[in-house]
């Protein structure tokens, strides 16, 4: 394979950096978790597929490279369209579609709510809600996201003042005291409070992520008077490989027609490399989306 792009992830700089609970693999190991990718030569008996043809870097395979050799049997069809997009297919994307369908479990016309809103896999997630007819509710940490989410088909978006009585009570406004079902959570620490302040009497919290580098935070009256539950995202959760590559289908069309657009703040060839690992570490405004390594240019 002829790698075209790759989408660099907060999950690879925390593996670089050697932090507890990412440390999965021994090294020496190839980073970038997905891609796309042309096929430039075909090995003996491979004759399910052509040279030229798009596909997906199997996941794992290490897509922070020129080349790379894979089995054709690992091997999923990308379609045609924008390659940076394309390349957060299997990571963000089914992050997404999972917490949707798989976690919060909304019904049409309900409501969930996030935090970490103007990430990848948020925005993903309010246009897979919208798709679906389930209400979101998104907090944001600056005003100037608001217009930019409500575009993209969120139902309400908030800044988070961080107390979780005064979110709990501007939350209601905003669903017109529609109970929320389910809270999805990727900032932890104090926020999870937050989010579990503000869901509904036996809610859900969902976390799939620690941008603060702390554990969850829960409030005694949350889980304790209000039966409020946490619990956490396994990306697998038990598909098969069949039903996996459904999925992934589904998604790369999304993402391709231009239905599903995550924000692009750099892109970075094998050269640059370093400088894509630090504009990855960065936050907020100084960095405004995702970063994409494009091996040969």
């Amino acid at each position: 394979l002829r790698v075209e792009a790759a989408a660099m992830h907060l999950a690879d700089v925390k593996f670089v950096s050697g932090e507890s609970g990412f440390r999965f693999f021994g090294v020496p190991r190839w980073m970038g978790e997905e891609g796309v990718a042309r096929i430039e030569a075909l090995g003996e008996g491979v004759d399910n597929w052509q040279i030229g043809d798009r596909v997906f870097v199997p996941r794992g395979t290490g897509a922070f490279r020129d080349c790379a050799c894979v089995a054709a049997a690992d091997l999923m069809a990308a379609p045609e369209g924008d390659a940076d997009q394309l390349a957060l297919t299997m990571v963000n994307g089914l992050t997404a579609f999972l917490l949707l369908e798989d976690y919060a479990r909304a019904k049409p016309g309900e409501w969930i709510m996030q935090n970490g809103a103007n990430s990848s896999c948020g925005r993903y997630l309010v246009a897979l809600a919208r798709m679906k007819g389930v209400h979101t509710l998104s907090l944001v940490r600056r005003a100037e996201l608001i217009d930019e989410l409500r575009a993209l088909g969120a139902d309400a978006v908030l800044v988070d003042s961080g107390d979780p009585d005064d979110m709990a009570e501007q939350v209601s406004k905003a669903t017109g005291g529609a109970p929320v079902v389910a809270g999805i959570d990727c900032v932890a620490g104090p926020a999870t409070v937050v989010i579990a302040r503000c869901v509904a009497q036996g809610g859900r919290v969902i976390n799939y992520g620690f941008m603060t580098g702390e554990a969850c935070h829960m409030a005694f009256q949350d889980l304790f008077l209000r039966e409020v539950t946490l619990e956490g995202m396994n990306m697998m959760h038990g598909y098969s490989p069949e039903e996996l590559a459904g999925i992934y289908e589904r998604l790369a069309g999304l993402i391709a027609s231009g239905e599903l657009k995550a924000a692009i703040a750099g892109t970075y060839t094998l050269d640059e490399f370093l400088d894509a690992y630090a504009h990855q570490q960065r936050t907020g405004t100084a960095r405004k989306g995702k970063i994409i390594i494009r091996p040969n240019g």
